[in-house]
């Protein structure tokens, strides 16, 4: 199934129902005062948050959401029928915004919660309401007042503990599939991963937590260039940040402004991303030849007072002394909420 994240969509409440101009007419009553009966409320339009989802793309094939209005007053005092709520499904992370104000409506970060982001109109009031000793007879009554009408944007942003980030073929990939269940496509050529992959890591002491494999960023993808930054939106709920650097002998650049280049991407894109805690994992080291890359990375992550992680996802060499420390960041940060 195609990922869609970022969708424009149309939605229009129901309008509230009309009042009703009526007098009572029966046997034996000649001057029956008015009944009108007031109209209904219109139908809102509500969105809620389930895990049953994990992409938008059920909104791009409709771009327009309209509820029902709600049914006219009638004689003898009768209430209009409300108009049926449209509740639209989205994928739990699913930020709502105004597209014009660009406003935060709501955030539907957990399963089953909702949101009425267009409110249906109230209903006008019946002839009955406008009765007074001076005008015992109105023939009039309130029309219902419009529902809301909006654009909306709605974007995704996966739930997730740890962000996988870095150049393409660094290994985000390979890496997921070693340490969760998750089966990301894995090749040997630029951008294998079109789409933000989750994997749940579940450790030895029942503990666990959500990985997102987001595709390679390259310098310039603020300006757009390979994939751009259109799916790290997905790492900025992330608490921690993994930043993968190929430092086998087969590696293209230097492994030290292979780094630095993707963290000023991250600053361009988002100054509250680059301070979230990071970690560099150096990959590969089954190849890594001389060492030198590997050397050269460490030392300057030390110089930084960066946590190095050097491992193989070939041998599972280092995988056990990275789950622990993701282990322990996890749940120091969980304590510090």
């Amino acid at each position: 199934m195609p990922f869609v994240d970022y969708i424009k969509i149309y939605v229009k409440a129901g309008d509230g129902g009309r009042g009703c101009m009526s007098f009572r007419r029966e046997k034996y009553v000649p001057k029956g005062g008015p009944d009108g009966g007031d109209g209904g409320r219109g139908g809102h339009i509500i969105f809620k948050a389930t895990d049953e989802l994990n992409t938008l793309i059920d909104l791009r094939y409709h771009r327009e959401y309209r509820a029902k209005r709600g049914q006219h007053g009638m004689g003898k005092k009768m209430h209009g029928k409300n108009g049926e709520d449209l509740v639209i499904p989205v994928p739990v992370g699913t930020i709502i915004k105004d597209a014009e104000t660009q406003e935060i409506l709501i955030d539907l970060d957990r399963d089953g919660l909702e949101a009425a982001i267009a409110k249906g109109g109230r209903g006008g009031l019946g002839n009955t309401h406008f009765a007074t000793s001076v005008r015992q007879a109105p023939r009039f009554a309130q029309p219902g007042e419009e529902g809301e009408e909006k654009w909306l944007v709605l974007e995704l942003k996966l739930l997730a503990d740890v962000g996988l980030i870095g150049l393409p073929n660094a290994g985000k990939s390979t890496l997921l599939s070693v340490i969760s269940s998750a089966k990301p496509k894995i090749a040997a050529y630029p951008f294998t991963t079109l789409r933000p992959v989750l994997g749940v890591v579940k450790l030895e002491d029942y503990k666990s937590f959500v990985v997102a494999d987001i595709p390679g960023l390259i310098e310039g993808a603020h300006r757009g260039t390979g994939l751009g930054f259109q799916f790290l939106r997905h790492v900025e709920r992330t608490s921690i940040l993994l930043h993968l650097v190929d430092i086998s002998e087969t590696g293209e650049g230097d492994p030290v402004e292979n780094f630095d280049k993707i963290n000023r991407e991250l600053a361009l894109y988002s100054p509250e991303l680059i301070n979230k805690p990071q970690a560099v994992v150096g990959t590969k080291i089954d190849i890594a030849g001389d060492q030198a890359r590997r050397v050269s990375l460490e030392a300057y992550c030390k110089m930084k007072n960066i946590e190095f992680f050097p491992v193989s996802a070939v041998t599972r060499e280092g995988m056990k002394n990275l789950l622990s420390y993701l282990s322990t960041k996890q749940g120091n940060l969980e304590n510090k909420k």
